[in-house]
């Protein structure tokens, strides 16, 4: 599907054994144009994607590499500033040929944002031979994605003040000179603002983040916030659990 700012199509090889096919939803922008992380910001239009489940295949949501945050000077956004791949977490429930089918939803921005709605299909029938190709472009996109927390690179401790409306996050990073950037979505209605008060000391971490709660919302669960934290050329995705 072509728009004015760039092409999205979706890439899939054969499944594997288990059943996963891998796939992407994959975006080719224009110089100059952007797309949204999960997060957005005020100004942003989340990706979303649907899959027909009649057609044999379950869908359990995008994946996504770090973002960057943008400040153009009245509004801030996060997202990419670049050509980008979102993981499908896809699996077969039948067996022969299958059928793709997709809506997308999703905003591509330059000057102003652009809504770009699209119905993609894709033929996967059971002899499909391998793209090599297109099987580089998401294994590469796999490969981009944030890593799991490890001993070098972790949150530490994280707590959510509800009557202040802020969260309290502490890290170990990887790198000790270079201050980690810090990535928040949580659910529906919720949003944050930019890290606040952050400090890096050798590698360690703390930052308060200011939390904009819907009217009917409450306090945040265990569990309900993802950060995804970038220090140098790393980064790291985990849920937040709260002392």
């Amino acid at each position: 599907m072509q728009s004015e700012g760039g092409d999205v199509r979706i890439v899939a090889d054969r499944p594997e054994p288990d059943g996963t096919i891998p796939a992407i939803l994959d975006i080719r922008l224009k110089p100059g144009w952007k797309t949204y992380w999960l997060e957005p910001g005020s100004s942003g239009i989340s990706p979303q994607v649907t899959i027909d489940p009649e057609d044999g295949i379950a869908f359990s949501g995008l994946r996504f590499p770090a973002p960057k945050a943008f400040h153009d000077g009245i509004a801030s956004y996060t997202g990419y500033d670049h050509s980008v791949a979102f993981p499908l977490s896809l699996k077969r429930e039948k067996t022969g040929d299958l059928l793709l089918k997709a809506s997308v939803f999703l905003g591509i921005c330059k000057d102003i944002c652009i809504p770009v709605q699209a119905d993609l299909s894709l033929s996967l029938p059971e002899s499909l031979a391998g793209n090599p190709l297109d099987r580089a472009r998401i294994d590469d996109a796999v490969a981009a994605l944030p890593m799991e927390p490890s001993d070098t690179f972790k949150v530490t401790a994280a707590s959510f003040d509800a009557a202040g409306k802020r969260l309290h996050v502490s890290l170990v990073t990887p790198e000790a000179v270079a201050p980690a950037e810090l990535f928040l979505a949580g659910p529906p209605g919720y949003s944050f603002g930019k890290p606040e008060m952050v400090t890096s000391e050798n590698g360690k971490v703390t930052a308060e983040i200011p939390v904009r709660i819907p009217a009917k919302g409450g306090a945040l669960k265990s569990g309900s916030v993802v950060l995804v934290a970038r220090s140098g050329g790393l980064s790291m995705q985990t849920p937040l659990a709260f002392d």
